[in-house]
């Protein structure tokens, strides 16, 4: 039972890492995503027309970031810097936390285990949604990512490992909640845990085929298994 595989994932971490769009946040429910990365693309475009016209049509903004690469620093340095603002814009316009999350932190946090978000969104706005929802007493560490290094965003698992070493965990001791295959595979090069979030009913199977340890419709099963479990 999916249940039993998590009480197991939970008692077997002492350190829990959350990805934050999807499993705290929805980051572009306010200001939404194509429309962000429409205006990346004018920003590429300005700089490059050619790789303007590859940008053309992509819907995420992470897409857009990534496609930055290719036309060097300057391009890659105001897609980001464009891109942080943004999402600092979004989240505040976002709602409330996820259903389930704030349960979810408290209880790790009251378990007493290290915490930390692991995120491909910029740590500016991963702390601005914290402190405006009083999230951020909850956890120890944020690690968005990392600036102007778009190939080091999930599924790399860059963050992990730097979430792990600042928390004084090791990766098989952590165990990240995702919802995306790129969290997931993230988890396993790092050699940490992962619990797969199928907050959308298409990603359950896509989330077992990466190989989750487990898969939850519910952040609010984390935080039953964690409040079972203390540290």
């Amino acid at each position: 039972m999916e249940s039993d595989k998590l009480t197991t994932v939970i008692g077997e971490s002492s350190g829990i890492l959350f990805d934050f769009d999807g499993p705290i946040c929805d980051v572009f429910a306010g200001l939404p995503a194509p429309g962000v990365a429409q205006n990346l693309t004018e920003v590429v475009a300005g700089h490059d027309v050619p790789l303007g016209g590859k940008a053309r049509g992509l819907e995420d903004p992470m897409e857009v970031l990534r496609l930055a690469v290719q036309g060097g620093e300057p391009v890659i340095r105001a897609v980001e810097e464009t891109l942080t603002k943004a999402e600092v814009s979004a989240v505040k316009v976002a709602g409330p936390p996820i259903p389930g999350a704030v349960t979810a932190l408290e209880a790790a946090h009251s378990s007493g285990r290290k915490t930390a978000v692991v995120s491909n969104n910029s740590t500016a706005c991963v702390r601005a949604f914290l402190t405006q929802h009083n999230l951020h007493h909850l956890v120890h560490e944020v690690i968005g990512r990392a600036a102007y290094r778009p190939d080091l965003m999930k599924p790399d698992p860059h963050s992990l490992l730097l979430a792990a070493e600042r928390l004084g965990v090791p990766p098989k001791r952590c165990t990240l909640i995702g919802d995306s295959v790129t969290d997931i595979e993230a988890a396993r090069t790092a050699g940490a845990m992962s619990i797969g979030f199928a907050n959308k009913p298409h990603k359950s199977l896509a989330l077992t085929e990466a190989r989750a340890d487990v898969v939850i419709t519910d952040m609010a099963d984390v935080a039953g298994a964690l409040a079972s479990s203390p540290w």
